[in-house]
């Protein structure tokens, strides 16, 4: 405490008055009196602070995944589907931005009696509407369709614009345009389907090697390029290549003032689950843009716990500087493996990339 002339004077420091020392007197009986109450507070916050931590840790130790767009992460579940054919892991990051724009899902649904894998990563541009809104319908929408199990191949097809076309409706009051990417995978019987809309990408280990099954949608590539000036549109240089010299990817859902060029057509690849097929990784471009398709499969290949392999590629982009939200999906099938007959895995060729 400063001291000057303008403190209290010696003697009031020094002798308390009369009502303030029976005051102090009367307080003291009441502290001993209330002594085995403190401890035994003291003792349940000391309790209270180890379930916290223990609580935390648990929350550190478990699967994450981006679910609110906003860059928090969320507690998620690692599941394998009823009759143990695959399981799954999921990670997600904000990266270097500011926000999250990157949604992710991952489900297991029993559709007509069969049990069904549906997974999906979607990566928002303006904004988190688009993402957000195809993360909660795309995939709900699909397993409604009549065709879900009949002819899967056109219910995803169908699926895919049909949301989109109800995304332009719930957003039309919106000013400023937002549109997302999608990449999906559905497991159904002996069956994996994935479908592509934009920059996301799908990659498979199957019989030791990487293969992209979905395409990077640019506006460079020679056939979106015609499309797009066949609709009226043009494609111009803008540090990067670019719908209208504005939008990077050449198909998305919403973007409701390039519509007319960046469509929702889904791309779809069929491939057979059978014991050469190893797992699949989906991912957002925050990964591919660092990480080539054989490096990632390379580093997944030696890590059974899907999570665990998740969180491994997700560390890797950002280690490289990733610039983008990162997110990933990790599904391995458990009757596919890494290892040929003489234990030693096989190596995958150095120049298949796409």
């Amino acid at each position: 405490m400063r001291r000057g002339p303008w403190g209290p004077p010696p003697s009031a420091r020094l002798s308390p008055p009369p009502l303030l020392l029976l005051f102090l007197f009367l307080l003291g009986g009441a502290g001993r009196a209330s002594a085995s109450t403190s401890t035994c507070c003291s003792s349940c916050r000391d309790r209270d602070r180890d379930r916290d931590r223990e609580a935390a840790d648990a929350e550190d130790a478990a699967p994450r995944m981006g679910l609110a767009g906003d860059g928090a992460r969320d507690t998620a579940h690692l599941s394998n589907s009823e009759n143990c054919r695959f399981s799954y892991g999921v990670a997600s990051s904000p990266g270097k931005r500011a926000s999250m724009e990157d949604f992710s899902e991952a489900r297991i649904d029993d559709v007509d009696g069969e049990k069904v894998g549906m997974f999906g990563v979607y990566d928002g541009h303006g904004g988190v509407r688009a993402a957000e809104y195809v993360k909660q319908h795309l995939l709900s929408n699909l397993i409604k369709h009549p065709k879900f199990i009949s002819d899967t191949k056109a219910a995803i097809a169908e699926t895919y614009n049909l949301t989109d076309s109800e995304f332009l409706k719930a957003d039309s009051s919106q000013t400023r345009d937002a549109g997302s990417t999608a990449s999906t995978a559905i497991i159904v019987g002996d069956r994996l389907l994935v479908a592509n809309v934009g920059d996301s990408r799908a990659v498979i280990c199957k019989g030791g090697q990487a293969i992209a099954v979905s395409r990077d949608h640019k506006p460079d590539q020679s056939d979106e390029r015609e499309r797009i000036e066949n609709a009226g549109g043009f494609v111009m240089w803008a540090g990067t290549w670019r719908v209208g010299g504005v939008l990077a990817v050449s198909r998305a859902f919403g973007d409701k003032l390039l519509k007319q060029y960046v469509v929702a057509d889904p791309e779809i690849k069929e491939e057979v689950v059978d014991s050469s097929l190893e797992f699949l990784i989906l991912a957002s471009d925050g990964l591919w843009d660092v990480v080539t398709n054989e490096e990632a499969v390379d580093m997944v290949k030696p890590i059974q716990d899907p999570q665990e392999a998740a969180d491994k590629l997700l560390q890797e982009a950002s280690k490289r500087g990733s610039s983008d939200n990162i997110t990933v999906v990790i599904v391995r099938f458990l009757d596919g493996t890494t290892a040929d007959k003489s234990g030693e895995e096989t190596e995958i060729p150095s120049d298949q990339n796409s």
